[in-house]
């Protein structure tokens, strides 16, 4: 069906994002709709020893209170938990977040921080990619919308010593997308040092954005003051925060990045300590 109406053609499943770009003509016109939120494969979210599998059709509310997601990905769920209002996170769905395409997209954050992949299916089979691959710039997906559906996403599951969190700030009157969000993962040594670390915020970019140089200077080290003032000052001169009328100034975002960064990072650091590894 995508095929056959490729030149005005949309995929429906929770809907939040589309039927209002589609009430306020923001976008192409579209006169074929093509209903996936039944679609089995899309639906499910199965937990192995070693990775998570979460279905596209995903709903904000089943991830909220799936109690191994709140062990395995504590961070998504917290993402989840944020993205608009009950009605809202009923019926909308991760992988809509995602194949929005926005940069700041709360659902797309928690998955780049979590080093996410995305199962793309169509007509020749499947494949899977890494999550960023799906972005080329700001509302464009770096995949064919006319051919290709994006069928879920799967991450690493939680280990002993691994903590993942996310957090953002929004203007108190309800505008949906972030001044700022932020998610961070790390995973400790047994003697409290940082062995490795992901730092993702947005919008930092066209792009979901990741520090590599921040998650450089974590990695090795002590989570003490000179690491969170070493840490924040490479994330600074990394990240591309812009001013926006609707929302705040470049100089805020910039102060912003530094507060939430220490929040964040240091619930990450915590839940990673307290999930010790299994002493027999």
């Amino acid at each position: 069906m995508l095929e056959q109406h490729a030149s005005s053609v949309a995929l429906l499943a929770g809907g939040t994002d589309l039927l209002l770009e589609m009430r306020q003509r923001s976008k192409p016109s579209v006169e074929t709709l093509i209903d996936i939120s039944a679609i089995p494969e899309l639906l499910r979210i199965d937990i192995g020893e070693e990775a998570i599998f979460v279905g596209a059709g995903v709903t904000h509310h089943t991830i909220i209170h799936h109690r191994e997601l709140q062990h395995h990905a504590r961070g998504l769920v917290e993402a989840c938990a944020l993205i608009g209002g009950p009605q809202v996170r009923n019926v909308a769905t991760i992988g809509g977040n995602v194949a929005h395409a926005l940069p700041a997209g709360d659902g797309s954050m928690a998955l780049v921080s979590l080093d996410a992949e995305a199962l793309l299916a169509s007509q020749g089979g499947e494949r899977w990619v890494d999550i960023r691959s799906l972005f080329a710039g700001p509302g464009v997906a770096g995949f064919d919308r006319t051919r290709e559906i994006v069928a879920g996403f799967r991450f690493r599951a939680r280990q002993p010593l691994e903590g993942h969190a996310f957090a953002r700030v929004m203007r108190p009157q309800g505008v949906a997308i972030a001044i700022l969000n932020m998610g961070v993962w790390m995973r400790l040594k047994a003697d409290g040092t940082i062995a490795s670390a992901r730092v993702a915020a947005g919008p930092g970019g066209p792009n979901p954005f990741r520090s590599e140089q921040a998650e450089a200077v974590l990695r090795g080290a002590c989570w003490d003051d000179e690491t969170r003032h070493s840490a924040i000052e490479a994330l600074l001169s990394e990240i591309n925060v812009r001013t926006s009328k609707h929302r705040a100034t470049r100089e805020y975002r910039r102060h912003l990045t530094a507060v939430l960064f220490e929040r964040v990072a240091d619930e990450a650091y915590a839940r990673a300590q307290a999930f010790p590894p299994h002493v027999a």
